[in-house]
């Protein structure tokens, strides 16, 4: 946590994601639901009325020239900050669905910016519409997605992706990365710092003793070494580490059960309030098949917070109007809810 930064403000920072995918025709649809509260988008002005055209819709698109005039927009206007470097020429022109690299370079100009507006204190909370990994090589940006680049941003803390759902959360100790290199990266050190900064975060909002899960990386938890070791070398020190610490740390359990245990559903409570996974789609894809709508992707260890929806750039469908605002609005009612815990304060909760 950094006391010394403060976040007085009611106002997010949202930016725009990749102009050729979904993230601005769902922004305007947020807006035109009015579920964002006081929120400044980070973008480009002729992609966001562009997005307004496209599903239909008929909303004012304002041009500011600081981020705090977002402030004084009337609800059902959609507030555009354009940062510095943002090359906006021809943005508007590109074709819609397709990966370029003037896409991507814009994309990652506006989460740098919102990046620079958290650390100030000047936004509450920054929520990330969807960006597209290819675009983002394609103009050379060194990072592979939303968390690593807002990581570098925050000087390199160690940070943790998060998805969440009202049923399911679940914190990764490795992302984006080949499955292969995902396990050649485990050790004790990555799982214990996993448990670490998810108990910490989740004590930021209020839980102060979380039940943390620790699933398994092979079939059956390893059974006790038949089918892998590493449960056996470091995932269960890890876990015991973490408990001498005073976490409630439990596992490893078998990966294909342990996620059911910790669902809270009607008329089943779950077991625990967290599950730890070891790699990206052993977590991921229990809470994306829980309904994709109501995911919500969050970074911890950032000193701010950040959240963004649990769905990419649908370029299938990218500029026919239909994309679903659903999985924004509820990152964007997460991100308040996260930034209101920690009044005053930018949290260690992103």
């Amino acid at each position: 946590m950094n006391p010394s930064i403060p976040a007085k403000t009611p106002l997010l920072a949202l930016t725009m994601g990749d102009p050729c995918g979904i993230g601005p025709e769902t922004i305007a649809r947020a807006v035109a639901a009015r579920a964002t509260g006081p929120a400044v988008v980070v973008g480009d002005v002729a992609v966001l009325r562009r997005a307004v055209a496209q599903c239909g819709l008929l909303l004012p698109v304002a041009r500011l020239d600081a981020p705090a005039d977002a402030l004084d927009v009337p609800p059902d206007c959609i507030a555009v900050w354009q940062p510095p470097g943002l090359a906006t020429a021809g943005l508007v022109d590109l074709t819609m669905g397709r990966v370029h690299a003037a896409a991507g370079r814009a994309a990652a100009v506006c989460i740098r910016a919102a990046a620079e507006l958290a650390l100030r204190g000047e936004v509450a909370a920054i929520v990330t519409a969807p960006i597209h990994k290819e675009a983002l090589s394609a103009a050379g940006v060194d990072f592979p997605g939303h968390t690593e680049m807002l990581q570098a941003a925050a000087g390199g803390v160690p940070v943790r992706m998060m998805l969440a759902n009202e049923e399911l959360r679940v914190v990764l100790v490795t992302i984006h990365v080949a499955l292969r290199r995902a396990i050649e990266l485990l050790d004790f050190d990555a799982v214990l710092s996993t448990l670490r900064i998810a108990h910490r975060s989740a004590a930021a909002w209020g839980q102060t003793a979380p039940r943390i899960a620790v699933a398994g990386l092979n079939p059956h938890a390893g059974e006790g070494g038949l089918f892998g070791d590493e449960e056996i070398r470091f995932i269960a020190p890890a876990v015991a580490a973490a408990r001498a610490e005073g976490i409630d740390a439990q596992g490893p359990f078998a990966p294909d059960t342990v996620f059911m245990r910790a669902r809270q559903a009607p008329g089943h409570p779950g077991e625990f309030d967290l599950v730890v996974a070891m790699t990206h789609d052993h977590g991921l894809i229990p809470v994306k098949y829980l309904g994709v709508e109501q995911g919500v992707n969050v970074t911890l260890g950032l000193p701010f917070v950040r959240t963004s929806p649990d769905h990419g750039t649908a370029f299938d469908i990218a500029g026919t109007g239909r994309a679903d605002a659903s999985s924004l609005i509820a990152a964007l009612r997460m991100a308040r809810r996260l930034a209101a815990a920690q009044p005053g304060l930018v949290s260690c909760v992103g």
